[in-house]
């Protein structure tokens, strides 16, 4: 870390709640679910995706890992809307990530990509352009998305409360 660097840690625990009286004693012996925890917060319980044995009920990493990227340019998406004078008053992202299993079978894989598609208000028309143009900004800046290996791509559809 330089001098000019800000150290961040985010502590919490993860912890396995799927032993079904067998441990890992064969592959279909035992659960996925878990829980995530952080001092003062909700927990979330997870599993894995139902396609590798998982609750569909819970959430799972990978779905964790799209919501992350999503949260993070919503949020600094409303920060460089709001020095740049634009007005949000709603905003919804529907995104999508895919991942890639590996072909051998192995069970590995990885992420090739998300879309985030998120839908902004802004308070008049004359903010539209400018609204749609903050999304390209956003990269640079948020932290998750500068810290994968693979696109992010955005979709966005801006549309204003009134005219102005």
């Amino acid at each position: 870390m330089t001098g000019n660097q800000t150290e961040h840690q985010y502590r919490l625990s993860v912890e396995w709640t799927g032993n079904q009286g067998s441990g890992t004693s064969n592959y279909r012996a035992f659960g996925r679910d878990h829980v995530v925890r952080a001092e003062g917060k909700p927990e979330i319980v997870g599993s894995s995706d139902p396609s590798f044995r998982g609750d569909p009920g819970r959430w799972n990493s990978e779905e964790l890992l799209v919501a992350s990227v999503s949260q993070c340019h919503m949020l600094w998406y409303l920060h460089l809307a709001a020095t740049a004078g634009v007005v949000v008053t709603s905003y919804r992202d529907d995104p999508i990530g895919t991942m890639v299993e590996d072909a051998d079978g192995g069970g590995g894989g990885q992420f090739s990509g998300i879309t985030l598609r998120p839908t902004v208000t802004v308070a008049f028309e004359s903010m539209c352009d400018r609204a749609e143009q903050l999304h390209d900004d956003v990269g640079a800046k948020c932290f998750v998305a500068r810290s994968l290996n693979f696109p992010i791509r955005h979709q966005p559809r801006v549309t204003a409360d009134r005219a102005s």
